[in-house]
């Protein structure tokens, strides 16, 4: 796949060189053509890594960690106590703003003593550390400068699948990488978050793409065409830790949310619906009378929660979200975890072959819409 994308890329090229010859020769030609069919376009990627690649910065981490110290004696190994070991990490770091603020992975910068940014012009700063969310594996971070180039964030709502994508980032050490590559799927739940990170209630909902990513990419840019921020790329799907095909990011409008709470509170101040659900399996829409396998079923409604308050119960299917189609639990998560608690929100839901819309005010954890520090 990989390589056929390249070779239309190439032939588009070709067909732009000779479009002013091919145009004057051929009224046969055009008559091939609908004009109201799909077209693949041609990205400028140039124009897109120049305006971009000042906007990536390369991270280095340092952490402190205790290790056992042991004496050989007649040959058993005698606990000597403990010595202090320094180890360095390495990724990436998107500028989001001229003053310094910095996207990353949350796992970039976790349980780092010092943080290092070294700008893509070769200037190296200590960064300090404003707020990190474990749950969507995002961070924020700054340096003390000014007048820096960074990337704006797009809707990530709006990339489409087979759109052409960049990835930049510092893989191995190597900086200021840019890979290219298109969106092959989205809102994506691999567990990476949960499995490999122990987090608990993690939001997953990814931008899968084909565009290479390896070691040292975490918490670099995944751009479109107009050399806005789409995704914070964060993890690649490999039994071996080296690229596969796969990488997956963090949508941009998602990570937006949660830099504006790690901004404000320093924690994210998460919103939560109050349900639990599955996928409407064949044999669900059976028992509930429904034909299309669509929407999320759900199993269990926690009371005195925003769906049980708005009348919501065991047995109704979500179908939208503010009019956004919901058909996973991944899709649900990233919609919600847009929205702070006391937000109100439509949710509309099947009950026995009617369609119902109810407006539902979000909660915190605790059940209210105080702000939570954690």
């Amino acid at each position: 796949m990989k390589k056929l994308f390249i070779c239309i890329f190439a032939g588009l090229a070709l067909v732009a060189q000779g479009c002013n010859k091919s145009t004057v020769n051929s009224d046969s030609d055009t008559s091939r053509h609908d004009v109201s069919e799909p077209r693949l376009t041609l990205t400028d990627f140039t124009d897109v890594a120049a305006a971009t690649i000042d906007g990536v910065v390369h991270i280095k981490t340092e952490m402190k960690q205790l290790t056992p110290m042991y004496q050989s004696f007649f040959g058993l190994l005698i606990p000597q106590g403990v010595q202090e070991q320094v180890y360095s990490a390495f990724g990436s770091g998107v500028i989001i703003s001229d003053d310094g603020y910095i996207l990353t992975n949350n796992h970039v910068v976790q349980d780092a003593e010092r943080i290092t940014v070294t700008l893509n012009d070769r200037r190296q700063m200590s960064a300090k550390l404003i707020g990190a969310d474990p749950a969507t594996d995002l961070a924020l971070i700054k340096i003390a400068a000014s007048g820096l180039t960074f990337i704006p964030f797009g809707n990530s709502d709006e990339a489409k699948i087979g759109e052409p994508v960049l990835a930049i980032g510092n893989p191995f050490n190597l900086t200021s990488t840019v890979t290219s590559g298109i969106i092959s799927a989205k809102a994506r739940n691999v567990n990476i978050i949960e499995n490999t990170r122990g987090v608990e209630s993690p939001i997953e909902s990814f931008i899968q793409t084909d565009a290479a990513v390896n070691s040292g990419n975490s918490g670099g840019a995944l751009v479109n065409g107009k050399a806005e921020l789409i995704g914070v790329v964060t993890a690649i799907a490999s039994g071996n830790g080296y690229y596969n095909g796969y990488s997956f990011a963090i949508p941009s409008n998602l990570a937006n949310k949660v830099v504006s709470d790690l901004k404000q509170y320093g924690y994210v101040q998460r919103a939560y619906l109050g349900v639990q659900v599955t996928d409407v399996t064949p044999e669900i829409a059976k028992n509930a009378g429904v034909k299309e396998l669509k929407g999320l079923f759900i199993t269990k409604v926690i009371p005195d929660f925003p769906a049980y308050n708005a009348g919501m119960r065991q047995g109704d299917i979500i179908r939208k979200l503010n009019n956004t189609e919901i058909n996973s639990y991944a899709e649900l998560m990233e919609e919600i975890g847009r929205f702070s608690p006391g937000d109100k929100i439509d949710v509309q839901y099947e009950r026995g072959g009617k369609t119902n819309t109810v407006k539902v005010t979000l909660l915190n954890s605790q059940g209210n819409t105080q702000i939570i520090r954690n």
